[in-house]
């Protein structure tokens, strides 16, 4: 049937082995089941990606100097969440905006 040596001492070798290799297993499940249980709870603790940011300048009450959209590569790491609101008005009061994202032509306030 298999190929499995017929006397008792060889038998339970190849059974303790094998239980010993079930044992390297079971923790090797164990260490994938919790590194997915980790990767998800990150990813339902990352935030969602904002609609509109504004980039901050450096000084005094960090002012405005760029308006993107939420998931702009080129925003720089000073920056704040905005709504669509807050970016129209920015945008209308004369801060730039991004030249990669374009958050104006998605606004919709082109001249």
């Amino acid at each position: 049937m298999y190929d499995l040596p017929p006397d008792l001492p060889r038998l339970r070798t190849l059974e303790q082995q094998l239980t010993i290799w079930l044992g390297h297993i079971h923790k090797a499940i164990a260490a994938a089941e919790q590194r997915k249980a980790e990767q998800q709870r990150g990813a339902e603790r990352r935030s969602a990606v904002p609609d509109w940011i504004v980039e901050l300048g450096i000084g005094q009450g960090a002012p405005p100097i760029e308006v993107h959209a939420g998931g702009c590569h080129a925003a720089g790491g000073r920056r704040r969440t905005i709504d669509r609101d807050q970016a129209r008005r920015l945008i209308a009061d004369g801060v730039r905006t991004c030249t990669h994202c374009q958050p104006d032509v998605e606004l919709r306030m082109i001249d």
